[in-house]
């Protein structure tokens, strides 16, 4: 996880700033999100928040990312805050770094085309999916329980 490029500006919902790294040994789901995104609202954050609650802490860590590339005026840390906060936003959230680019640093990186995505990164810290839109739940949970299951270091096609 410490070779995948992670720009931050910030967290909500945690103590401290985190790592990739700190989920070494777990899968870890990364919804990156607009909040003004209605994709984001009605579909992407609450199939984060679904998995979150199917799958074991041990197993899987869900967080989000903030990736602003439209409407920058209307997504301020405040509005994220509040944002969170009324829609029951309880895992950690990044806020991407702002870019040269269109995008902002991290969804440049990663090679996202917009929001909602879903980023998979199995126990090893190697991203094995990317997903663009929205993903049916029962592909996902076979996908995310078939990475839990993988023993760490190996991978499967």
């Amino acid at each position: 996880m410490d070779d995948i490029p992670f720009h931050v500006a910030g967290w909500l919902n945690t103590d401290r700033p985190l790592a990739l790294g700190d989920f070494r040994g777990r899968v870890l789901a990364v919804e990156v999100f607009q909040m003004l995104c209605p994709g984001c609202v009605l579909n992407g954050l609450p199939q984060a928040q679904r998995l979150a609650q199917t799958f074991r802490e041990e197993d899987l860590a869900v967080i989000g990312l903030h990736g602003v590339f439209e409407h920058h005026e209307g997504n301020s840390r405040l509005g994220l805050t509040a944002f969170l906060h009324e829609w029951r936003i309880r895992f950690p959230v990044a806020i991407d770094a702002g870019g040269d680019g269109p995008l902002p640093r991290t969804m440049e990186a990663w090679g996202l085309q917009g929001t909602p995505s879903l980023v998979l990164i199995d126990r090893a810290g190697r991203m094995r999916a990317r997903h663009f839109g929205q993903v049916a739940d029962m592909a996902l949970g076979a996908q995310v329980a078939r990475l839990i299951g993988e023993a760490a270091g190996e991978s499967s096609p």
